[in-house]
């Protein structure tokens, strides 16, 4: 009896072993993961593009790609903590969208490769020492745009424009860039900035209202605090018949007359690119970074109306798409 026991324990393990061989090997999971300072319609659209990329790719989230996304609510010191458990998780790349979140993740770690995106200037950010290849695990993607180009826009939706309003928050590093750029550059035109901080989301209407009577039009750029509470900035601009200017496609459908800038979500797309070079196996710090290479130009009639303005044929022409909201 015993040894009929022995027999079919023998058996058994035999089976084991021979159905563990048959099976499939295990494939390969790869983990991304990907963290924003906050969540508003530009920022979502980068990590959209990322995430279309890598499944375009073959990285298929729950099968070989462990993908993990965080917000920080708008809070530098969630950012800071949130980089701290993504690292101690050790992914095979990080993906910092805004400049926040991207400084936060690169104060954090300097081992695992981080690529930015929708960061405006990583130089001055202090992200890499340079735009050539960094030799550190650091790359990714900027959203630096033409200065000019922004005021020729502005100039073509209130040609007599001399005092230009700019609402931002000043602990972005992003925005407070394009001020010290915008002052020169309008300078230059015989033209001056107003400029009108707002710390928090809910500034951003006082601080438009404080621009009443002392500005010809508004400008905007990718400041995640005016972003995040554009609205509330277009019922001021609505109010006050001031023209609204951006410089993020989407804050035209929530109320800028007309906006020239990056195709967030082609900016993640471009991002996405190098994260795949990346789990790849090229190292981060051989990539030099780049600048988004799609711009378009939204125009927003019905926001034109509400603001007092006459668009002309040329700027309609001119137009990637027009909404009427």
């Amino acid at each position: 009896m015993r040894k009929s026991i022995i027999k079919l324990i023998m058996l058994l393990s035999l089976s084991v072993i021979a159905f563990s061989s048959s099976a499939d090997p295990k494939v390969e999971q790869k983990y991304v993961a990907i963290t924003a300072i906050v969540e508003h319609p530009a920022l979502d659209n980068v990590r959209k593009g990322v995430e279309d990329e890598l499944k375009d790719n073959g990285y298929i989230a729950g099968k070989n790609l462990k993908l993990q996304f965080q917000s920080a609510q708008g809070s530098s010191a969630n950012a800071a903590q949130i980089a701290k458990q993504l690292t101690a998780n050790k992914p095979d790349v990080i993906v910092g969208i805004s400049t926040p979140s991207s400084q936060s993740l690169v104060a954090t770690t300097k081992l695992i490769p981080i690529v930015y995106t929708a960061v405006t200037d990583p130089v001055l950010a202090k992200l890499t020492p340079s735009w050539d290849a960094s030799k550190t695990n650091v790359t990714g993607v900027s959203d630096a745009l033409s200065l000019e180009t922004q005021i020729d826009i502005m100039l073509k939706i209130k040609p007599n424009a001399k005092n230009i309003g700019y609402v931002y928050s000043p602990s972005e590093v992003n925005s407070t860039i394009v001020l010290k750029e915008l002052q020169i550059a309008l300078a230059k035109r015989g033209m001056t900035i107003i400029a009108a901080p707002a710390q928090r989301t809910s500034d951003i209407s006082t601080a438009a209202q404080s621009l009443k009577g002392k500005v010809d039009l508004i400008y905007t750029t990718t400041d995640n605090n005016v972003v995040s509470a554009y609205e509330a900035l277009a019922k001021v601009a609505n109010e006050s018949k001031i023209p609204l200017v951006a410089s993020n496609p989407d804050s035209a459908e929530r109320g800028a007359i007309a906006a020239l800038g990056m195709s967030y979500y082609d900016l993640g797309r471009q991002a996405g690119k190098i994260v795949i070079r990346i789990l790849n196996g090229e190292n981060p710090g051989d990539i030099p970074s780049q600048v988004g290479n799609i711009t378009q130009l939204i125009i927003n009639t019905k926001a034109a109306e509400r603001q007092g303005v006459t668009l002309s044929e040329d700027v309609l022409k001119s137009a990637a798409k027009i909404v009427e909201k």
